[in-house]
């Protein structure tokens, strides 16, 4: 059918255009500058509409898609303040690296710096986390504009996903009319029949991107076998698996080749798999817990880096600290954009390099050694950690993140917020060859959006969903419950409630008098209301076996359930600090 006007035939051109770059879904939000291009994504029989009411919530639902499927999730809006609300989901996924399109719908250009209502200037509104940002051509019944259009967009997708993942935001002009009714002739059945290319554009994206693969020259690749080689204390470190990371089946070849253990973060992809029960792989996750007191003949001699920094900051220190200690030790960064991501400067290489080519070179390259003295040790270690660890048998925020990955579905998703959880599942989860898919929002670390992250991931998926979140990121997020009943999605929310926030008692400031009104913040807000509100079953809990019994109750049915686990964050603690003291007492 031929378009009633202009705009329509905007709109259109575009959901076309994303369909044929492989875009399966959009996420919406209702406005009314935005209306052709809503109704353009909502009529497209190939795209998937998720609407979101809140924006916030919106360009967090399409990064936690983005996240699970690799894949932009294009969000669209309207002019004003819409697209200011979508500012933190872009600055974590411009330093996470993750897929994201934004298509932000605008005045025209002439009401520019007029008072106009409604109208703000987009130009720089996401600078420094933009991978390429445009304003679209105003619609016009042109053959060449609208190619441009079609290839604009094409670009556009292939750039959220290239070596350097990350958003791009393009801006989307519209005069009035924005609904698709009859307003001129200018879009008539022998215009568009007789600039076909234009209209219908290519079998596939209208510009195709290919795109090389870096990787190092054969003598770079054996000068680095060589220094791998000769290397008596060597270590692979993985970080979040923020854009490229190594596949597990690479990571494990490379272990393997090298003789050299692994320390995968949680959120590297690397903690949990198949390839943690190989043979000759040795994958090591307690490191957050000993790093910091490791003796000189302990610490590494040669370091190889993947992915973002790592999440245990004692691991970074004591890297750090080697650095000094020992001005011979080499720690190379892999990373195929040849970013900087180790923020104690402490690095001495950078290998711009694909991390899975390179893990498979590289392994290809040497000889698999018999035995690997410095990996047994360090395997001892940690064994003799997590029998420490499991003979504390409080009940404590870290035992119920444990408990929770300990005890979700094979397969699953698993996502974790940000403050303490992130840090207790560092420490307190053992590596496991279950297949969990953890993921978080380490790119700036906010706790704003988590809820609806992982809900975004939760829909770009078959697995079941098992959210471990603190109170104060429950309480940001609250809106973005909304996407459960409207996208008939189930979840267990496992809700560790300390009243406040508990993460500022690692700092100094705990002893100061503002702590408790300034920086802990107890709220004393009761969530079951909540549950009232999204309809959704709640259990609260103090103990490990109430815990036990709702969190089982749940992964067995359907629906939604959150449970509330009601801790002490002092005592939580006091746990901690007391682990801590016999790791350093009794193993190191």
């Amino acid at each position: 059918m031929t378009p009633p006007n202009v705009n329509t035939l905007w709109g259109e051109i575009i959901a076309d255009e994303l369909a044929k770059s492989s875009v399966d879904a959009a996420v919406l939000s209702p406005g009314s500058r935005s209306t052709p291009l809503t109704v353009a994504f909502a009529q497209h029989p190939e795209i998937e509409t998720y609407t979101q009411l809140d924006e916030r919530s919106a360009a967090f639902f399409a990064l936690g898609r983005a996240k699970r499927t690799g894949e932009p999730t294009p969000l669209v809006c309207t002019s004003g303040t819409a697209l200011a609300n979508y500012h933190p989901a872009v600055m974590e996924a411009g330093r996470a690296r993750v897929p994201m399109l934004l298509l932000t719908a605008d005045r025209p250009p002439e009401l520019d710096d007029s008072g106009a209502n409604q109208t703000v200037d987009q130009s720089n509104l996401y600078d420094g986390s933009l991978r390429h940002r445009r304003t679209l051509p105003e619609p016009e019944v042109h053959d060449r504009k609208l190619r441009a259009l079609r290839t604009a967009i094409s670009r556009g997708v292939a750039t959220t996903t290239a070596t350097d993942p990350g958003p791009v935001h393009l801006n989307v002009p519209f005069r009035k009319p924005l609904e698709p009714t009859v307003e001129t002739d200018d879009v008539s059945d022998e215009w568009i029949d007789a600039h076909q290319l234009a209209t219908a554009g290519r079998d596939g994206p209208f510009v195709q991107t290919t795109r090389g693969t870096p990787t190092l020259s054969p003598g770079e690749r054996d000068e680095l076998a060589a220094d791998v080689e000769t290397a008596d204390r060597g270590l692979i470190l993985c970080g979040p698996a923020d854009g490229p990371a190594p596949g597990p089946d690479a990571l494990a070849a490379l272990a393997r080749a090298t003789g050299f253990p692994v320390l995968a973060d949680p959120l590297s992809g690397l903690r949990f798999g198949s390839h943690i029960d190989r043979e000759g792989v040795t994958v090591l996750g307690g490191y957050d817990g000993w790093a910091a007191g490791l003796r000189a003949d302990l610490t590494p001699d040669l370091v190889l880096r993947f992915g973002a920094s790592p999440t245990s900051k004692p691991i970074r220190k004591r890297l750090a600290s080697a650095a000094r200690e020992t001005p011979s030790l080499r720690q190379y960064l892999v990373d195929p954009t040849g970013g900087w991501r180790e923020a104690e400067f402490a690095a001495t290489d950078t290998l711009v390099a694909d991390p899975t080519r390179l893990a498979r070179s590289l392994a290809d390259r040497l000889t698999v050694p018999e035995t690997t003295p410095y990996a047994d040790r360090l395997a001892t270690l940690d064994a003799d950690y997590w029998a420490l660890v499991a003979d504390e048998d409080r009940f404590f925020e870290g035992r119920a993140v444990a408990d929770a990955v300990a005890d979700a579905p094979d397969p699953s998703t698993v996502f974790v917020s940000n403050s303490m959880p992130v840090r207790d599942m560092d420490r307190f989860v053992r590596p496991s060859a279950r297949e969990l898919t953890v993921l978080g929002n380490r790119g700036v670390s906010g706790i704003d959006g988590i809820t609806s992250t992982a809900l975004g991931a939760d829909s770009a998926s078959d697995d079941p969903l098992v959210l471990v979140t603190g109170d104060l990121a429950y309480y940001h997020d609250t809106n973005g419950l909304l996407a459960l009943d409207r996208f008939g999605l189930d979840a267990t929310i496992v809700l560790i409630n300390n009243d406040g926030g508990g993460i500022f008692h690692l700092l100094p400031i705990e002893a100061h008098d503002t702590f408790e009104g300034q920086f802990r913040t107890p709220h004393g807000l009761d969530f079951a209301a909540t549950a009232d509100l999204h309809a959704l079953e709640f259990t609260r809990t103090s103990t490990r076996a109430g815990f036990h019994e709702a969190y089982a109750a749940s992964l067995e049915r359907d629906g939604t359930q959150l449970i509330e686990v009601q801790f002490d964050s002092e005592a939580s603690h006091e746990v901690r600090d007391e682990i801590q003291s016999r790791v350093e007492a009794e193993l190191l």
